[in-house]
C-alpha cells in the first residue's frame, strides 16, 4: 500500500526499478537481474524466504488447529477454517466428484498458500524493505541503502512457474494413471483428426497441454505484478494523495488477492479431473 513520504530515491522510475527487483543470488551484480532467460545460476532469496516462511505458517496453524479442535463450542477461527474446507470441498464435489482423497488437501493447500502469498501485497511498499536495510549490511551482506527485498512471492515469475509445474506433474501423472502408458499418449497421437493427422493431433493437444502450466503461472504473475506496481506509483504521491488512493486500491486489490488464489485452484481441480476421465 501507501508507504514513506518520500521516496527511496529521486529518480522515480529508478525508484520503481529499485521496488520491482529481487535480492538474488548469482545474478548479475549491476543489473542485479538473470544473465540469461534461463539462468539456473539466479536464485531469488526473498522469494524463496517468503514463500517457505508463509507455507510453515500456514502449516503450524493447520496443527495447531488440529490439536484444539471442538465440537459443541468451536472457535471463531476455527469456523472460518472449517468454513474455507467445506468451501474448497463444494468445488472438489462439483467439479471432481469422484477425486482421489489428495485433490481436496491438495485444493485447500494452494487455495490458502497462494491467498497468504498474495496479501503480502498490501503490507506497506516501503516497510519490510526499510526493516530488511536495517540489517542489510550486518546479516544480508548487501549495502543497507541499496537493499532489495519484495515481500510477494507471486510476483516472481519463477514462483508462480514453479507453482504451475507441480499441477501440470500432476496432470500428467493422472493422464498416465487413468489412461495407461499408451492410451496417454494415443490420445494425444489420434484425437480429434483420427490416426492419419497424427501430426496435427500432436501439435494441437501439445499446445493444449503446454498452454496449461503456462496459462496458469502468467495469470497469477501478471495480476500480482499489476498491483505491486501500481501499489508502488502510489507511493510515489504526496503523502496526502497516498491513503486515500492506497486505501481505495487496497480494499479493489483484496478482491484481486481472493480472486486470483481462487482461479489457481479451480483450474487445478478442473485439469485434474481432466486428467483423470477414462480414454474412448
Amino acid at each position: 500500500m501507501s508507504a514513506s513520504n518520500a521516496p527511496a530515491t529521486a529518480d522515480s522510475v529508478a525508484y520503481i526499478q529499485h521496488h520491482l527487483t529481487n535480492w538474488c543470488i548469482g545474478c548479475d551484480p549491476i543489473t542485479h537481474q538473470p544473465r540469461n532467460m534461463i539462468d539456473f545460476n539466479a536464485f531469488f532469496v526473498d522469494a524463496f524466504l517468503w514463500s517457505v516462511g508463509l507455507a510453515a505458517l500456514f502449516a503450524f496453524f493447520a496443527w495447531r488447529l488440529g490439536r484444539s479442535l471442538r465440537i459443541e463450542n468451536p472457535s471463531g477461527f476455527q469456523n472460518l477454517i472449517e468454513g474455507i474446507v467445506e468451501f474448497v470441498n463444494q468445488q472438489v464435489k462439483d467439479i471432481f466428484p469422484n477425486a482421489p482423497p489428495i485433490v481436496g488437501p491438495l485444493g485447500l493447500t494452494v487455495f490458502v498458500w497462494i491467498f497468504m502469498m498474495n496479501a503480502m501485497d498490501l503490507v506497506p511498499v516501503d516497510l519490510l524493505p526499510k526493516i530488511a536495510s536495517l540489517f542489510g549490511d550486518h546479516v544480508l551482506g548487501m549495502d543497507p541503502h541499496h537493499v532489495y527485498f519484495k515481500v510477494v512471492p507471486t510476483t516472481n515469475l519463477d514462483v508462480t512457474f514453479g507453482l504451475s509445474l507441480v499441477v501440470f506433474g500432476m496432470v500428467l501423472w493422472y493422464s498416465i494413471k487413468n489412461k495407461g502408458p499408451i492410451g496417454y499418449p494415443k490420445q494425444l497421437l489420434t484425437h480429434p483428426f483420427g490416426v492419419w493427422g497424427a501430426p496435427a493431433n500432436l501439435l494441437l493437444n501439445g499446445v493444449e497441454e503446454l498452454a496449461k502450466p503456462i496459462s496458469l503461472s502468467l495469470r497469477l504473475f501478471g495480476n500480482m505484478f499489476a498491483g505491486e506496481l501500481l501499489f508502488t506509483l502510489i507511493a510515489l504521491l504526496p503523502w496526502w494523495a497516498q491513503w486515500p488512493l492506497g486505501g481505495g486500491w487496497a480494499i479493489y486489490h483484496i478482491l484481486v488477492v481472493l480472486l486470483q488464489a481462487f482461479i489457481f485452484m479451480l483450474l487445478t481441480i478442473v485439469y485434474l479431473a481432466l486428467a483423470s476421465q477414462e480414454s474412448h
